[in-house]
Order: structure tokens, then C-alpha cells, then sequence
């Protein structure tokens, strides 16, 4: 049965899900949400991946879900949130995870396996590739992104996404399957700011500055329908892994951890078996 519990890190109580709390002879996966996504959205895959063995952990990242709200933009720059990820393995006694990320989430994940790399066993992501491709695929990249510069619009931007129109968050996100489910959370005072906060402080990072180059064994998931994100990004993260990386193209859109719940449960569990060997070699 999976548990919540909460933790306090950088003064913010932060909620994460447990499927096995106390358990340290399982194996771990670190599930990592993105936007406008919680915890929440792991719930099947950690009762399938817990059914094969494995312990999985979901955070609630800060600002989402039922973590805190964080008063000021820089508290949401991608390592300082990362280091929260480090610091639950810290606070649940885990030395080192199987990290899967999607979406945000697979940013973070790519922060944690680069700033923590003694943390991260092999990773999974999903969507978003390395930071630094991501910031040098190129003009159609940024076309298909150009919502992470509409989010800088501190206020108006919110205003917008609550409402009706063609800025509004069910016009950007569309194809999201839960979308009044998301809009009902994001009403909440404070959580549609809190959650565009990550935008706003990891734009500037991701597009120009240089990020770690990442030891883990890594596979980059990209699907073909994907609205936000071109291929390239993806593919060309290989060059910034220096352990085995491996590319695979879905078909389908860009919300796999809940449009394919199927394929991703034989991803992830034939990724960490294939990297058995590495990490243990490493």
C-alpha cells in the first residue's frame, strides 16, 4: 500500500510517496513528476514496478502537489529542487536510486545525476534531454517551447492559464488526459504560481549555462507526437553521457507515464536490469 509521509528540507516540508517505507533490502526507483503534474501521476506504475520488487519513491516537487509553496523564485532554481531529491534518499537512508523522470521531472533528473552523481544508479527520461542539448537544438526547439517564455509572465501569465482562451492552460496543455483534474489543483491559492516557478527559475540555466555531464547509464525516451519538444534535444544527449546510452522513439504523445503505462513499466524495468551490470562494474 502506498504511503505519503512528509520530510523538512531548506525549510520546506516537502510530501513524497512510499510504497515501501522502511525497507531497505528492495531496490529503488525515484519517480520524478513534471508540469503541471504531481506525485500522483506514479500512483499505477509504483504499484506495478512495487509488485516486481522494487521500492518506489515519489516526490511531490516543491510548490506541486502537497509540498510546500516556496516564497521567493530563486527557491525553485533545478539544483537547489534537485538537491531536495538527494536530500528524501538522505532522509529515507537510500545511498542510490534508479531515477526515472518525466517532463520537469526529467530535467531534475538530469540536475541530480549531474550535481549528485553518487546518487543515481541509472536513469530514465522522458521528453526533455540533457539541459545543455536541450538549450542548443535550435530554432524549431524554441518554437515548440515558446510557452516556457509566456510562463515568465509573473501574473498575467496565471491569470491567463485559469481561464478559457487561447493562453489558457487547456489550450497549452490540451492533450494532457486529466486536464480539469489539473485545473481544479492549480486553483488552489498560490499553486499555479508555485508551479511556473520552476519555469521561471530554470529558463536562464537551461539555455545558457553549461550542466554536468552525467556517469549513469541513461536511456532518453522521445515520442512522435510530442507538441512541446523536437527529437534532436533528445538524441544528441548521448554526447553529454559518458556510461551506456540508449535512445528510443515512441510513437504516441507527450504524456507517457499515463498514455503508456505498459510500454513504460517494460522500459523501466528492462533499463535497470541492463544497467546492473554497469553500475556494479562502475
Amino acid at each position: 500500500m502506498i504511503q505519503r509521509a512528509t520530510f523538512i528540507h531548506r525549510g520546506f516540508r516537502l510530501s513524497y510517496l512510499d510504497s515501501a517505507p522502511g525497507d531497505l533490502s528492495r531496490p529503488v526507483i525515484l519517480l520524478l513528476h513534471g508540469f503541471p503534474d504531481t506525485a500522483e501521476m506514479w500512483s499505477v506504475m509504483i504499484d506495478r514496478l512495487h509488485r516486481e520488487g522494487f521500492r518506489c519513491i515519489a516526490p511531490d516537487t516543491l510548490g506541486c502537489g502537497q509540498s510546500a509553496m516556496a516564497p521567493r523564485v530563486g527557491d525553485y532554481a533545478a539544483v537547489r529542487v534537485a538537491s531536495d531529491h538527494a536530500a528524501l534518499l538522505d532522509h529515507l537512508g537510500i545511498r542510490r536510486a534508479h531515477v526515472v523522470g518525466h517532463d520537469w521531472g526529467a530535467v531534475l533528473a538530469w540536475f541530480l545525476a549531474g550535481h549528485f552523481p553518487e546518487r543515481v544508479m541509472s536513469m530514465l527520461v522522458m521528453g526533455v534531454g540533457h539541459p545543455t542539448a536541450y538549450g542548443r537544438a535550435g530554432w524549431a526547439q524554441k518554437v515548440r517551447g515558446w510557452y516556457t517564455v509566456y510562463f515568465q509572465l509573473g501574473g498575467l501569465a496565471e491569470w491567463l492559464l485559469r481561464g478559457n482562451g487561447r493562453f489558457s492552460l487547456r489550450r497549452v496543455f490540451g492533450s494532457h488526459p486529466e486536464m480539469e483534474a489539473v485545473m481544479q489543483r492549480l486553483a488552489a491559492p498560490g499553486r499555479m504560481t508555485a508551479a511556473l516557478r520552476l519555469y521561471r527559475a530554470g529558463l536562464v540555466p537551461i539555455l545558457l549555462r553549461r550542466q554536468p555531464r552525467v556517469v549513469a547509464p541513461t536511456l532518453g525516451i522521445w515520442s512522435e507526437q510530442d507538441a512541446f519538444l523536437v527529437e534532436a534535444q533528445m538524441q544528441e544527449s548521448g554526447a553529454w553521457v559518458d556510461a551506456p546510452w540508449r535512445y528510443i522513439r515512441l510513437g504516441g504523445g507527450h504524456w507517457v507515464p499515463l498514455d503508456q503505462p505498459d510500454r513504460l513499466q517494460q522500459l523501466i524495468l528492462e533499463h535497470v536490469a541492463s544497467a546492473e551490470p554497469a553500475t556494479a562494474a562502475a
